[in-house]
């Protein structure tokens, strides 16, 4: 017996075929993953009765304003055709391959806000950099490099010049320069890191400072690539380094997260100078045994990630302890090795809670000054 596939029924399949062949492709090598209208994950309990740091009856300065996640992040606003194919196509796909799974943050390590609003977020399990992108009501992964090479373990991420987009790797061993739609358009550092990790730059003068954690340094570049000096050696003297890791540059200083050294240096500009030191290793909340993430806020509060016992730090400017948040767990306001930490324009705080998979946001209500 010979069967007939009816015409109109072909021609719809192959439409049909063809759009879901463009949702993929949308999802390969950093495009479009996800669209839909933002939001900010809050639970229930957030909701009913917001989550304030200090509790009551001290004046709260800070509030729990929700959590990056993914996919749940945007709620899907397609109609009609666009979301009957995006179905079917979820449908083709389990078929084959079960059903696809939830985009999600898997071990997410710090992040930064660009000049548009897109909260970027490396992530070392996913060899990717997630982009939530509020405006526009989309979540891309950026997955390459070089050329064609994939992000091995991406940790620091800063905003370069023009709209780039700085990302040191690890294992790769550099610094890769995209655009900032995501396509690598070049690298700097290559064959100089032991280990890249923290990363900032200085947007005046344009200069791209990198941590390489197993040299014990901290190394400092123009926007064209070109090595301008290096700050530090292995020590525990002022100025020398026990593996840095997190790095930030605000308000014309920059803040190294001197990792064993249990601590922070804070340098002028150009690297030459300490200008003040802050934290001990020790038991209590304020002190510090693994400090990681390291940022400003506007009014030059200084915020560092304390990895060992999943806290969020407060400091004045002079270094002074003024408040923890944390405590190890998976409810609001806790964490389960934490990692970095970065400060939007709005005053919204950002922490990467790595084993949670989840980016906690906080917003800032001001009030403690420099």
């Amino acid at each position: 017996m010979n069967w007939t596939f009816p015409t109109f029924l072909l021609t719809g399949f192959r439409g049909l075929l063809a759009g879901c062949a463009a949702l993929l492709a949308a999802g390969c090598g950093g495009g479009e993953l996800v669209r839909g209208e933002f939001r900010l994950q809050l639970d229930e309990e957030a909701v009913r009765n917001p989550v304030m740091w200090p509790t009551p009856p001290e004046v709260p300065r800070f509030m729990y304003a929700g959590e990056l996640i993914g996919e749940r992040n945007f709620v899907d606003t397609s109609e009609g055709v666009e979301r009957g194919a995006k179905t079917v196509f979820n449908w083709l796909v389990g078929l084959f391959e079960g059903q696809p799974e939830e985009v999600t943050l898997q071990r997410p390590q710090t992040g930064v806000v660009d000049s548009s609003g897109r909260v970027l977020v490396t992530d070392t399990s996913r060899n990717a950099v997630y982009v939530f992108d509020e405006t526009k009501g989309e979540l891309q992964i950026w997955e390459y490099a070089d050329g064609l090479q994939r992000f091995l373990a991406p940790i620091g991420i800063a905003a370069g010049r023009n709209g780039e987009v700085l990302v040191s790797d690890a294992e790769l061993g550099h610094v890769a320069r995209l655009d900032a739609t995501g396509k690598p358009v070049g690298a700097i550092g290559k064959g100089m890191f032991k280990r890249p990790t923290g990363l900032a730059r200085d947007p005046e003068r344009g200069l791209v400072y990198v941590a390489d954690t197993h040299a014990h340094d901290v190394k400092v570049f123009d926007d064209d690539g070109n090595l301008v000096r290096v700050i530090g050696s292995r020590g525990e003297g002022e100025g020398q380094f026990n593996y840095p890791t997190h790095l930030a540059f605000a308000r014309g200083e920059l803040y190294v997260t001197d990792t064993m050294n249990n601590r922070v240096q804070v340098f002028n500009g150009d690297g030459e100078v300490v200008e003040r030191a802050f934290g001990r290793r020790g038991l209590y909340v304020g002190q510090m045994v693994r400090p990681k993430g390291v940022a400003v806020d506007d009014e030059g509060d200084v915020y560092v990630v304390e990895g060992y016992y999943d806290h969020l730090l407060v400091y004045n400017g002079a270094g002074e302890f003024l408040l923890g948040i944390g405590g190890t767990g998976a409810g609001v306001g806790k964490f389960f090795l934490p990692a970095g930490v970065w400060v939007d324009s709005h005053n919204r705080v950002f922490v990467a809670d790595m084993f949670n998979g989840r980016i906690a946001v906080f917003q800032f209500l001001g009030g403690f000054g420099g």
